[in-house]
């Protein structure tokens, strides 16, 4: 994500063994079906994902109306026990009249964003079931943790958000943690144009409405699924093999439109050296998408990033919503903690590419921030490796985390940094990571020390000092 404002850790509870009189435990065949837990575990959003369950996949079938702002549907998702379950959760915000487990009709209860699904027959540890969820509502009219995050007016919509904005459009287990692949058909009036992640793969014409059918083959968070519905100009194409979708807003004034063109064009150039440093791009297409809503960040949704209306001249900020693909989403966070590993990392690769590409060195960069920044400033008091859940956008963690990478740089030297990067991004390809995990790989990668270069960048509230060892000097 742009300039804006988890490991799993389900707890499985064991059933207490029966005491004899004599004080002895009396040994029970198996632990009794429990419900799943509310929650994935993360700290910042305790009730963020569920216990207990690992989805796979989610096939949605949406109907979207523009004019009324109003959303129904079904999803249906395949997912695995991971525990003995009598009952799960989903997240998701808007009123269902219908559940359906392996085919067969369950209760359910609704409480704020939890969806309690308790099936006729409890699930079995590593068992597989599909749920089908049936729902309508109006999502603008749904708040979360404390956020309104349905963008959307009588002409367009587009779910963009971060950390929160799969349960206000699909049941979910709504945690970067679960990954899983998604099938998103979604029907709207004739002559409006739908986008979304991954590639097109239908398109059906009725007599009053179009159904349009986008499939993303890779697993990705579920925060990163989006659709857009309005009037839009779509332009796609192939770049060395790599085919690429780009749609722009029509709402937009003439200017503004052909503007937003021309930077979403520059897409498969940037991803294309990217790759350059990075190793090969992860998923299957690329892309991008600017939208006609008065939005103030650009988000990185898998595939095909979310923008708002900026002009032609935006790179930088191409530049970190497709670094995004590389950190954040192919390789995502363990916890919502470690989001400088994103940040931090998509930032420091703006400052890689302008130094490449006719702008000063990523090093000189680093000096320039260091140096313009007094110590006294609040930028040096957040500690970017547990930021807490109200500054994980904060600037600093942008920054910081641009700078942590580029003083690394400087202090193991190009040619480790550089094996450390493409390690990373081989090794944890696919999956989530934490910050503790990067900072051993960096000293094994270095064979160095580094405990208190990440101690003085990522977890103390002060200006490091302007030391070799903090790769300032």
């Amino acid at each position: 994500m742009m300039s804006r404002r988890l490991s799993r850790l389900a707890a499985a509870a064991l059933a207490l063994p029966l005491i004899a009189a004599g004080g002895h435990a009396i040994a029970e065949e198996a632990d009794a079906p429990a419900p799943g837990a509310a929650g994935i575990g993360d700290p910042y959003w305790p009730l963020d994902g569920n216990g207990g369950i690992d989805v796979s996949s989610y096939r949605i079938a949406n109907t979207y109306d523009l004019r009324r702002m109003a959303l129904r549907g079904r999803t249906s998702l395949t997912l695995r026990a991971t525990a003995d379950l009598t009952s799960f959760n989903l997240d998701f915000l808007l009123r269902v009249s219908k559940v359906r487990v392996d085919g067969a009709p369950a209760d359910f209860d609704q409480t704020r964003h939890e969806l309690t699904i308790t099936p006729a027959v409890a699930l079995a540890a590593g068992t597989s079931h599909t749920v089908k969820v049936t729902y309508a509502g109006r999502p603008n009219s749904k708040r979360y943790a404390g956020e309104e995050n349905w963008l959307a007016d009588r002409r367009e919509v587009v779910t963009m958000n971060e950390p929160h904005m799969a349960p206000w459009w699909f049941p979910a287990n709504d945690h970067p943690s679960d990954k899983a692949t998604f099938d998103v058909q979604t029907t709207v009036a004739k002559g409006r144009e739908v986008i979304g992640n991954g590639k097109l793969v239908g398109k059906k014409e009725r007599k009053r409405t179009t159904t349009w059918r986008w499939r993303a083959a890779e697993p990705m968070a579920p925060y990163l699924a989006f659709f857009a519905a309005g009037d839009f100009t779509i332009r796609q194409g192939r770049n060395n093999g790599l085919p690429w979708i780009n749609a722009v807003s029509q709402r937009l004034p003439a200017s503004a439109h052909d503007a937003a063109l021309r930077l979403m064009r520059k897409t498969p150039r940037v991803t294309r050296r990217l790759s350059r440093d990075l190793g090969p791009y992860p998923f299957s297409v690329t892309g991008g998408l600017t939208t006609g809503l008065p939005v103030y960040f650009a988000l990185e949704n898998q595939t095909r990033p979310t923008y708002p209306a900026v002009g032609p001249n935006a790179v930088s900020l191409v530049v970190h919503e497709i670094a995004h693909q590389w950190f954040g989403d192919d390789v995502a966070v363990a916890r919502w903690r470690d989001i400088w590993l994103n940040e931090g990392a998509a930032t420091f690769m703006e400052w890689r590419y302008a130094e490449q590409y006719g702008g000063q060195s990523a090093a000189r960069t680093l000096q320039s921030v260091y140096d313009s920044i007094g110590a006294g400033a609040d930028f040096w008091k957040l500690r970017i490796a547990d930021p807490g859940a109200d500054d994980i956008f904060d600037h600093a963690v942008y920054d910081r985390g641009g700078m942590t990478l580029q003083a690394l740089r400087n202090r193991i030297g190009d040619e480790k940094f550089w094996l450390l990067i493409r390690t990373w991004l081989e090794t944890k390809a696919g999956g989530n990571a934490t910050s503790e995990e990067f900072e051993a790989l960096a000293a094994q990668v270095s064979g160095q020390d580094l405990t208190s270069f990440f101690t003085a960048w990522l977890r103390t509230p002060t200006k490091p000092a302007k030391t070799a060892d903090n790769g300032l000097a």
